[in-house]
């Protein structure tokens, strides 16, 4: 019995009639269902999960194994270090700055050792290369003193020590190299633009509907800040895995999905949330999907979010991705956007929410051989109160198309009978008179 409601089911998304019109079976025959709170997802339940290719975060789930060129990655020491965790980079930044001085501090030890001032510091009229240089613990203390310019005056360099005053430069110099280095690595991963993604948001879900009588694919943006995003452009990505004419598998391969680069709507003024639009045509990858079709896919639409920071005008980049179970087929976009008094206010409780409504269930590609066909059938079916009743049937439109002529000819014949008496007997009246002229 369930395998029979199956076969009507996809019967019906065949013909262009919503799932809703399918009898309910008893509760011990239902097929269990993916249960939701506002959405009713287009999976089906005995689907496995598919594994992201980009996170909801943005964040890429690709690990890079067996790589044995590991020199590649000294070749850019400075992105090497940007990219590492905070934890390893304070570890290396304390790391470089203790090893730093320990070596110059070492290097002075040495040089005192070399010339006697740990034997003969104490002597009268002795000059060191360094007062009060007496140990390793003082050396490196000195050390930090030079480099770091505290200067706190007890221990001094002497002009009677030359190879002193070259490693005093050579400290001061090497030194000027690691701070620029250090600092600069830990600014720039301070003021990273992946902190500004952090308040752009993408909609949970994509929906699929009919705008202007062709099927679109949409989702939502949107950005928490009042500084905006300058020059902010979008651009979207079909992940699926392809096998070529010639038999050759390929996984997770990337197609595009126009929206709005020929016309310039991928350019982005993203002051208030904005729905962003694909519109399936013969050159987008859902031109021949269906709902029947779409269940039975596995894909992910990755959308990329690109711009500058209005703050550092640094460039910024936001990533989400949409899996074939959060694409909802016959749903829209709740309205965020109200006027107030003087201003514009977004709701963004809303903003994640959507409703459903009247969208046929055959691909883009036959509703368009629909609407070319019947060009009035979709508008007046897709007006229609009632989304569950809605349906794409070229013979019952033509049957009710008869029914309205043969009552249209019915009524001419008798308003026409009606106009014939009406006639003969004015004709009648109008003779009246003669016959009385005759007579008399």
């Amino acid at each position: 019995m369930a395998g029979d409601s199956r076969v009507l089911m996809d019967h019906n998304m065949e013909i262009g009639v919503t799932p809703a019109q399918v009898k309910k079976l008893p509760k011990h025959l239902r097929e269990p269902q993916i249960s939701t709170e506002r959405t009713h997802l287009i999976s089906d339940p005995a689907k496995k999960p598919r594994q992201r290719y980009v996170q909801k975060d943005g964040k890429c789930n690709v690990h890079h194994g067996n790589v044995q060129e590991t020199y590649r990655y000294l070749s850019d020491l400075f992105t090497t270090l940007v990219d590492l965790r905070w934890r390893l980079s304070f570890f290396i930044f304390t790391l470089v700055y203790v090893v730093n001085w320990l070596f110059f501090g070492f290097l002075w030890w040495l040089i005192a050792l070399i010339r006697g001032d740990l034997v003969h510091a104490d002597e009268e009229g002795w000059t060191p290369c360094v007062e009060n240089l007496n140990s390793f613990v003082s050396a490196f203390l000195f050390s930090i003193e030079t480099e770091t310019t505290i200067g706190y005056g007890y221990r001094v360099i002497t002009e009677k020590c030359p190879e002193g005053i070259i490693l005093l430069l050579v400290q001061a110099i090497l030194g000027s190299i690691v701070n620029a280095m250090m600092v600069g690595c830990m600014f720039v991963k301070i003021s990273q633009p992946k902190n500004r993604a952090e308040t752009l948001m993408f909609s949970h879900n994509a929906v699929i509907s009919v705008r202007d009588n062709k099927m679109c694919l949409m989702f939502r943006v949107g950005d928490l800040r009042n500084s905006h995003i300058v020059e902010a452009s979008i651009r979207a990505k079909l992940i699926r895995s392809q096998q070529t004419k010639e038999g050759e598998f390929i996984p997770l391969n990337q197609t595009d999905i126009n929206i709005g680069f020929d016309t310039g709507d991928d350019r982005l003024f993203l002051v208030s949330p904005l729905i962003i639009s694909h519109e399936i045509n013969e050159k987008s990858p859902f031109w021949e999907m269906s709902l029947a079709q779409m269940e039975k896919e596995e894909f992910e639409i990755v959308v990329i979010l690109e711009g500058m920071v209005e703050a550092t005008g640094m460039t910024c980049q936001a990533r989400s991705s949409y899996l074939d179970t959060e694409v909802l087929w016959g749903y829209r976009f709740t309205p965020v956007l109200s006027l107030e008094k003087g201003f514009y206010e977004v709701d963004y409780n809303n903003f994640h929410d959507v409703y459903e409504t009247n969208t046929p269930t055959c691909s883009a590609k036959e509703l368009a051989v629909k609407l070319r066909e019947e060009p009035l059938l979709p508008q007046l079916s897709l007006l229609s109160p009632e989304p569950k009743m809605h349906t794409f049937d070229p013979l019952n439109q033509l049957s009710n198309q008869d029914l309205l002529n043969q009552d249209e000819e019915n009524e001419e014949r008798d308003s026409g009978g009606d106009r014939g008496e009406n006639n003969g007997s004015a004709a009648a009246l109008e003779e009246l008179p003669l016959a009385d002229g005759l007579s008399d």
